[in-house]
């Protein structure tokens, strides 16, 4: 019996004139790749960095290939997920004559963030058993809008909750408090180790204004960003298993 291919699972990330982001980006897809032998992952960028979104599903489309996953390398719904990706694909895929594109979640929230955040602590240094005496910093890119502020707010009550000292949001941009005013405002309290962990997937300007905030101000460490970590190649493959059964005309954008 034949059986249509699966879905194409296109990355879309922001893309930055930081190298180290793209070299990221890939990463974190190869993983996601070998983790799923079999499905095509392809990678496009929304700025700075090549291939450009309508020129990856215009090669694909091109071969024949006419069902796609988008997935946004987000880990909030700001406006990048709300307007400017949906726009660029809805512009290309009526291009593209029959091509569907399906839209997945952005990665946050979910508990599979959260282990990826702690598995970055642990290779700081941080132990399990440092929870109860060291208060985190959830630092963030920031974002203007305040639903994106509100998740970020809510992931640090939540995470609070699992036996750290404290969690505290804090943003690089866009929006206060920043890194280095949560670090000293945990220390004014009496907090005697605190941790930085960035909320970011890839490097850039915004993670090391991250970094340099927390050096500053005198945090005891900080954590990588995100990245690769394998936590996040599986969380890619569960959003785009769940836009793929989705039915094909909605939420899809269709040329």
């Amino acid at each position: 019996m034949f059986r249509a291919p699966a879905p194409v699972l296109l990355v879309i990330a922001h893309g930055s004139r930081d190298p180290r982001h793209a070299a990221t980006v890939h990463a974190l897809t190869r993983r996601a790749r070998a983790l799923r032998p079999g499905l095509r992952v392809e990678t496009a960028f929304l700025d700075f960095n090549a291939p450009r979104v309508d020129q990856v599903l215009s090669a694909l489309h091109a071969e024949g290939v006419r069902d796609v996953v988008a997935l946004p390398l987000l880990l909030t719904r700001a406006f990048h997920a709300k307007a400017d990706i949906p726009a660029v694909l809805s512009e290309s895929a009526t291009r593209q004559p029959g091509l569907s594109v399906r839209l997945a979640e952005v990665l946050g929230p979910s508990p599979l963030l959260t282990e990826a955040l702690e598995r970055r602590l642990w290779e700081a240094g941080l132990t399990p058993a440092d929870r109860a005496s060291t208060g985190v910093v959830l630092a963030s890119a920031g974002s203007s809008d305040p639903e994106a502020i509100a998740v970020i707010a809510e992931i640090a009550r939540e995470w609070r909750h699992t036996g750290w000292c404290a969690v505290r949001p804090a943003f690089a941009s866009a929006a206060l408090p920043r890194t280095e005013d949560a670090v000293r405002a945990l220390r004014a309290e009496g907090v005697r180790r605190i941790a930085v962990a960035p909320y970011v997937i890839a490097p850039g300007r915004l993670p090391d204004r991250i970094a340099a905030g927390a050096t500053a101000s005198g945090a005891d460490l900080v954590s990588d960003v995100l990245g690769a970590a394998p936590e996040l190649a599986r969380l890619l493959l569960r959003r785009y298993e769940a836009a793929a059964l989705t039915p094909t005309r909605l939420p899809a954008l269709t040329a």
